[in-house]
């Protein structure tokens, strides 16, 4: 499922929905966010909204195929990294809210698979594709916070998470500033152990951490275990048809102004 170019990611991404929705597979709810993630850079590179459109899409098909490439060996029952194995394990359960869903793909890819796309077509200069980096995560912060609003129409008591503000919960913590800032530092500290022994090492110990908060995100304890069983009683519970609802969004364009402008929470 390896792509070359980001119209070969977005053909990749609609034959995991289409897959989702035929097997009723929770695996495509995630899917149904990159996609839209995706389409919204490939507008932007059309309309000349960043810096370097090649570099660009590069970047962007670097990035998605550490997903592909874990779908995949996940599907075929391969090796694949920690933090990607329990995101897909938890769509094997239906107790799991589409919100955990999303936000445990989110923690596989932004604070594991971004900073290795940003090391690899950096070409040993992280200066360059700094730029890029913070447009893409300036597309993901837009898109993801619009999604988790409109998910509230499969999942209606999700507002009930606010009564946790106060709460030390990762699930309430999470925050995709926060992982594209980490995902940054990771980024410049692989790049030193480019060419090295270390490199996969490295990877590896970073692996092992976004597992662990990957395990915060999927497993509730105290009160808030009991907030989210509420949540998901009232719930949309089958898989293609919230799929179909994420996808049908999809739709509907959002124009993100990617000049000169810092990625926000």
């Amino acid at each position: 499922m390896q792509a070359t170019n980001i119209n070969q990611v977005i053909d990749a991404l609609e034959a995991i929905i289409a897959e989702s929705i035929n097997t009723n597979s929770r695996a495509g709810y995630f899917a149904a966010l990159y996609y839209k993630v995706t389409a919204s850079v490939r507008d932007g590179i059309a309309k000349g909204q960043f810096e370097n459109g090649p570099r660009m899409e590069k970047f962007d098909v670097l990035f998605a195929n550490r997903y592909l490439d874990a779908y995949t060996a996940w599907k075929n029952k391969q090796p694949l990294t920690g933090s990607w194995r329990a995101a897909f394990e938890v769509t094997e359960k239906s107790s799991a809210l589409v919100l955990q869903q999303l936000l445990l793909g989110m923690n596989a890819h932004i604070n594991l698979d971004l900073g290795i796309a940003a090391v690899e077509v950096s070409g040993g200069n992280m200066d360059g594709v700094e730029k890029d980096f913070d447009a893409i995560n300036t597309i993901i912060s837009a898109l993801t916070y619009e999604v988790i609003n409109e998910i509230t129409r499969v999942s209606p008591l999700l507002s009930l998470l606010g009564l946790h503000s106060s709460n030390y919960s990762i699930l309430i913590q999470f925050s995709i500033g926060n992982a594209r800032d980490g995902a940054w530092c990771f980024a410049e500290d692989l790049l030193k152990k480019q060419n090295t022994n270390a490199y996969a090492d490295f990877i590896n110990t970073r692996d092992k951490t976004i597992t662990q908060l990957a395990q915060g995100l999927a497993h509730a304890t105290g009160i808030m275990r009991l907030t989210l069983w509420i949540i998901h009683v009232f719930e949309w519970k089958k898989p293609a048809r919230i799929i179909k609802e994420l996808h049908e969004y999809q739709k509907e364009k959002i124009v993100i102004n990617t000049t000169n402008t810092a990625p926000t929470d």
